[in-house]
């Protein structure tokens, strides 16, 4: 019973690493460029759920959507203002630049008076719920990040295997020169990506929130979702999924029963085993590239 505790912990948590993972994925498959302000958008994404609820007054079931597409609609505008500039430049560069736009996001966050240096709780209704099943308990907040996280990848999978602008963004990501000239808008389609991939960073911020509180540096957490992109593929939606559930049972079990300190090594010595023995990851493709 105790190990089972253990890793519907595990799962709960590997769920979050999964939707920044998600981002990650998407983000790389559109533009071939990673990401690293995923986290920090987590983080703002919480932010402004926190700020719908406290400071607007709107009730939960408002203020989630309005957060998400808050969200997604900043993605669309980082993507048209700040990176969209620098397409085509060297992969060094864009990365550097999204990790300033991470540490840009998370200082304009902290310099808000009595808000960015102090840690909040959300408000949300199912807090401090818990499910018994006999001698196991497993907290609402829990479930609702599995049940959450099982929905979208539902809506995911249904709205790139269905719809015609899920159809585009694989066919962009596959090949965005071919796309263009078959009338595909590929950088209206990035913008779109990256308003996604940022809205889906505030679904899991919103999900987080209210395990972990929000703060200024809870964006921090997505550098242990970037193991995950590793671990499944950085070119897989789906293995981003299952490379989060990954990194977060086995920062789970070696919590609890490895000595203290190797939950915060262990999802690093996962990549390192996965780029040694499959560095494609799971279900990453193989590219290659001739000369």
């Amino acid at each position: 019973m105790q190990l089972l505790q253990l890793l519907i912990s595990g799962v709960a948590q590997g769920c979050i690493y999964g939707l920044i993972a998600l981002g990650f994925v998407l983000i790389y498959k559109a533009t071939e460029t990673v990401s690293f302000a995923q986290g920090d958008l987590m983080m703002v994404g919480a932010f402004g759920g926190l700020a719908a609820m406290t400071l607007l007054g709107f009730p939960f079931w408002l203020s989630v959507p309005a957060a998400i597409i808050g969200m997604a609609l900043f993605g669309v505008l980082l993507e048209r203002i700040v990176i969209r500039p620098i397409l085509g430049q060297p992969a060094f560069s864009i990365v550097m630049l999204t990790i300033g736009v991470g540490y840009v996001l998370r200082g304009v966050i902290t310099m808000i008076p009595n808000i960015g240096t102090d840690t909040h709780t959300l408000p949300v209704p199912y807090a401090g719920q818990v499910i018994k099943m006999g001698a196991l308990v497993i907290s609402a907040e829990q479930v609702v990040v599995i049940g959450v996280t099982a929905l979208l990848c539902g809506g995911l999978f249904a709205m790139f295997r269905y719809s015609k602008l899920g159809i585009a963004m694989q066919a962009s990501s596959q090949n965005q020169l071919a796309a263009y000239y078959m009338g595909i808008p590929v950088k209206r389609l990035n913008g779109l990506v990256w308003g996604l991939a940022a809205g889906v960073a505030a679904i899991a911020g919103l999900l987080l929130a209210p395990i972990t509180f929000v703060h200024a540096n809870m964006g921090f957490i997505g550098l242990k979702a970037f193991p995950a992109a590793v671990v499944g593929g950085f070119t897989s939606l789906p293995g981003a999924i299952v490379g989060g559930l990954i990194i977060g049972v086995v920062e789970a079990l070696s919590g609890f029963y490895l000595p203290e300190g190797f939950k915060d090594i262990a999802p690093y010595i996962v990549v390192l085993i996965m780029l040694v023995l499959k560095p494609n990851g799971l279900f990453g493709e193989k590219l290659r590239k001739k000369v």
